[in-house]
């Protein structure tokens, strides 16, 4: 095995060997592990720096503007003069918080994305750990997040805070509803919770067999993150700042740090569940190309985030919630349940793909004409109440 087709895996091998060589063996196997550990979270803090320069980038172009472009070549020093800024700024704790968990908050915050990249399978081979229950254990460490916002919240000692994080919770429970459905779906057609599995599984990509499902576990993970149009958890014009509103300096930074990482997550878990992960041509004899295929697979993913944050306009927390309960949650409750029962009727025969796609498409047409029909009752029901005397006169 050459360095060049699988550098990973090479690199791996002759630090075992090495530890194996200075250490007892179960101290060697945790040094290994810490290491990883290391390197993989150093991946995902080093890559955030990168993320909010070209985030700008983006933004600017949607704006008719330019970005970042005075500190360094093509502003790309922008944001580590930011970091500087934000390390050198006083730190200032309000005097009856608990300060404990008020410190603790942003990085309970970073620690809930970061422990996601442990089950990212980058190439074949290339993975923290590769568990069989991989699906589950993301549901379990986003979990943290929603945390995160309730420590900052309640530790602050601040109303307004605390009114933030009760409706920033109340949001990202909500949207994890349709988003945990819509997990289901991949694990489903794979018949497996593993991420490796599911990669492997998709000679098919998942998004041709269920787009409705990959649409709608993309829109949840934007309103998980709190993007636009979905950002009411922290809007200055809602409630001051929302559950951040006593934080400064690089505490602030590692929420801001950690939503950036969070919507690039958002884009690698879609590419790996819906878009064949790190499946493409050559990926199986060199695993650095599989890791291109993924990030490039990544970026479609995260660019639709980016475009979504650049051009839609916030919306009400009452539309919020009813584009959840009202039409995101019962469709991929339907999707879920149609999946399941024809995915087991034709799991062997050629018709698998284009019964499950014309499934999702009879989904969308049937919610598409249940809410016509709503809307236009709904109209009516208006027009008939200002017609009325009191109503007037009201």
């Amino acid at each position: 095995m050459s360095f060049w087709s699988d550098p990973i895996r090479v690199a791996n091998e002759w630090l075992n060997g090495l530890l194996t060589d200075l250490l007892p063996q179960a101290w060697a196997t945790l040094i290994g592990n810490v290491i990883g550990v290391v390197v993989v979270s150093s991946f995902g803090l080093i890559l955030v720096i990168f993320l909010i320069w070209l985030e700008r980038k983006v933004a600017a172009r949607f704006q008719d503007r330019i970005g970042p472009n005075r500190a360094g070549p093509y502003g790309l020093l922008q944001t580590i003069a930011d970091i500087v800024k934000l390390l050198t700024k006083e730190d200032s704790i309000p005097e009856k918080a608990d300060k404990v968990t008020f410190n603790l908050a942003p990085i309970v915050s970073m620690i809930a994305v970061l422990l996601i990249w442990a089950v990212i399978p980058f190439a074949p081979g290339w993975i923290g750990t590769d568990l069989n229950v991989g699906v589950l254990y993301i549901a379990a460490v986003g979990s943290f997040g929603i945390l995160s916002i309730l420590m900052a919240g309640w530790a602050s000692n601040n109303k307004y805070a605390l009114l933030g994080a009760f409706r920033a919770v109340a949001q990202l429970i909500s949207y994890e509803v349709p988003m945990l459905l819509t997990l289901l779906v991949p694990v489903l057609l794979a018949r497996s919770m593993g991420m490796m599995h599911i990669v492997h599984d998709q000679s098919l990509w998942f998004i041709v067999l269920a787009p409705v499902a990959g649409v709608i576990f993309l829109v949840s993970s934007i309103a998980e993150v709190g993007r636009t149009p979905f950002d009411l958890i922290e809007a200055e014009s809602e409630i001051v700042a929302g559950y951040h509103t006593e934080y400064t300096g690089m505490k602030f930074g590692l929420f801001f740090a950690a939503e950036f990482l969070h919507a690039f997550t958002v884009g690698v878990l879609f590419a790996i569940l819906y878009l064949g992960g790190w499946r493409g041509p050559g990926a199986e004899q060199y695993p650095i190309l599989g890791m291109v295929y993924l990030i490039a697979k990544s970026s479609i993913g995260y660019f639709i985030v980016m475009w979504v944050r650049s051009t839609l306009p916030r919306i009400r927390i009452d539309q919020m919630l009813d584009l959840n309960w009202k039409v995101l949650t019962p469709i991929s409750l339907a999707l879920l349940i149609l999946t399941a029962i024809l995915d087991k009727m034709f799991a062997e025969t050629a018709l698998r793909a284009p019964v499950l796609l014309g499934a999702n498409v009879l989904v969308v047409v049937l919610s598409w004409a249940i809410i016509r029909v709503l809307s236009r009752r709904s109209r009516r029901e208006r027009k008939v109440f200002k017609k009325r005397p009191e109503a007037r006169a009201v």
